[in-house]
C-alpha cells in the first residue's frame, strides 16, 4: 500500500510543479504543505521526482507510471520497494550497470540514450558521449572545499558523527549529496563548492600585490578560491544582482574576508563602465551560461531547454568579453570559465576573443566532471 501512496503524491507533485521553481526550491515548500509526510517519505518521494526528471526528453510517449518505473530502475542501484510493487521484474535488475540497462532498455521498449538529452551534436571536443549521458543516471556528489587549518577538524567530526567520505586533495571532500552539513559541521570552516569549481583555480595563477576582479562573482566562489591560492592581492567584485553579492558578503565573513571592493553591474550592457581608469592583472569572467553541465544536479531543466538558447547565451558571452577586454593589463590574463557543455558556449567564444580581440591562448580544459559525479566546466586562459 505504501508504493500505491507514494505514486499517488509524486502525481501530486508533478502536477503542482513549474519550471519557473527549481526543484530544490519547490519541494520543500511542497512538504510544508503536506506536514503528514514523515522523513522517510519526503525522501523517497525527492528521490522519485529526481529520478523521473534523469530521463530528460526521453520515454516521452510512456504512460506516466511506466515512465516512472523506467527512470527508478536506471537511477536505483539497490532494491526499490517501488519497483517491487509495480514492476518487480525490473527490480530483479536493479544492481546491473548502468551501461547494460541501458542495453536492456533498448532491446525491451527502444529506449534511445541519446533522447535523454537531444543535443550532442552541440558537445565540446574530448567529451565522451555515451559516459555523458550516462551520468544523468547517477546523482552527483557534494563537494566541500575546506579552510586552510581546518582539515584536520573536519574529517575528525565527520568520522565521529559516522558519515562517509572521500578525500580527493589535502583540502577536497566528496560526501552524499544529502548529507546535512549544517547540523554537522557549522559554517565557517567550509565552502560548498562544486569539484570542477575548484579545478578552475588551477588556470589563475596571482601574484602577490596583483589587482584581479571577478567580473561575474556571483556568491563569491571563484573568488574565494583566488584569495586561497594568494591571499596578498587587491581584489574587485562584481555581479548584476545585488541579492547574490550580498551572499558573497556573508560568505566572505565567514572566510574571514575583509579587504575587498564591490560593484553592482550590468555587462551586457555596452555603456562605459566607470572604474576610475583602473586596469587589471587579472579578469575571471565566469560567463552566464546554459548551465549544461550541471543538469546532473538539476535534470528538471533538461526537458524544458530550447536550443535556441545555445546562440542567445553565445551572443551574451560575446558582448560580456568585449565590454570587459579594454580594463585588462597587455599581457595578463583572462580567465573565462563556464558550466557548459556546448562547444558553442566554450571553444566556440576562446575563437571569438583570438580572432576578434587578438587574445593568445595559454591553457584550455574541459573538467570532466561526469567522470567523478561532479559538475562538467570549461576553463581557458587567455593573455591579452
Amino acid at each position: 500500500m505504501r508504493a500505491e501512496q507514494y505514486l499517488r503524491t509524486f502525481i501530486r507533485a508533478l502536477d503542482a510543479f513549474t519550471q519557473t521553481t527549481p526543484l530544490a526550491k519547490f519541494l520543500p515548500n511542497f512538504f510544508r504543505q503536506n506536514k503528514q509526510m514523515g522523513s522517510s517519505d519526503r525522501r523517497t518521494i525527492s528521490r522519485l521526482l529526481y529520478n523521473y526528471f534523469r530521463l530528460g526528453n526521453a520515454l516521452k510517449e510512456c504512460a506516466l507510471e511506466q515512465r516512472l518505473s523506467y527512470a527508478e530502475f536506471l537511477c536505483s542501484q539497490s532494491e526499490s520497494s517501488f519497483l517491487q510493487r509495480f514492476r518487480p521484474d525490473l527490480n530483479e535488475h536493479i544492481t546491473w550497470p548502468i551501461s547494460e540497462k541501458v542495453a536492456f532498455l533498448k532491446q525491451y521498449i527502444g529506449f534511445h540514450l541519446q533522447d535523454v538529452f537531444p543535443f550532442t551534436a552541440h558537445l565540446s571536443s574530448g567529451i565522451e558521449e555515451a559516459q555523458f549521458l550516462q551520468s544523468f543516471f547517477i546523482q552527483p556528489d557534494l563537494y566541500i572545499r575546506i579552510h586552510p587549518g581546518k582539515e584536520n577538524w573536519i574529517k575528525s567530526r565527520l568520522s565521529k558523527e559516522q558519515v562517509s567520505f572521500r578525500t580527493v586533495t589535502s583540502h577536497t571532500l566528496a560526501l552524499a549529496n544529502s548529507t546535512p552539513l549544517d547540523r554537522l559541521l557549522g559554517k565557517g570552516h567550509y565552502e560548498v563548492q562544486d569539484l570542477s569549481s575548484q579545478q578552475t583555480a588551477e588556470h589563475f595563477k596571482p601574484q602577490a600585490r596583483d589587482y584581479w576582479w571577478d567580473a561575474c562573482a556571483a556568491s563569491g566562489g571563484k573568488s574565494l578560491c583566488l584569495l586561497q591560492e594568494q591571499p596578498n592581492i587587491q581584489l574587485l567584485v562584481s555581479d548584476v544582482r545585488t541579492s547574490i553579492l550580498k551572499n558573497l558578503d556573508d560568505r566572505f565573513d565567514r572566510a574571514g574576508i575583509k579587504k575587498y571592493s564591490k560593484k553592482v553591474i550590468d555587462l551586457a550592457k555596452g555603456a562605459e563602465l566607470d572604474f576610475s581608469h583602473d586596469t587589471f592583472d587579472g579578469i575571471i569572467l565566469d560567463a552566464p551560461c546554459t548551465g549544461s553541465g550541471t543538469w546532473g544536479r538539476t535534470p528538471e531543466l533538461i526537458s524544458g531547454f530550447k536550443e535556441s538558447s545555445i546562440n542567445t547565451f553565445q551572443k551574451l558571452q560575446q558582448s560580456i568579453a568585449s565590454h570587459i577586454l579594454s580594463y585588462l593589463k597587455p599581457n595578463k590574463p583572462l580567465i573565462y570559465i563556464t558550466c557548459s557543455v556546448f562547444k558553442e558556449e566554450n571553444e566556440e567564444i576562446v575563437d571569438f576573443l583570438i580572432q576578434k580581440h587578438g587574445l593568445r591562448l595559454e591553457s584550455m580544459q574541459i573538467l570532466k566532471g561526469y567522470e567523478q559525479k561532479a559538475d562538467t566546466m570549461f576553463v581557458a586562459r587567455l593573455l591579452r
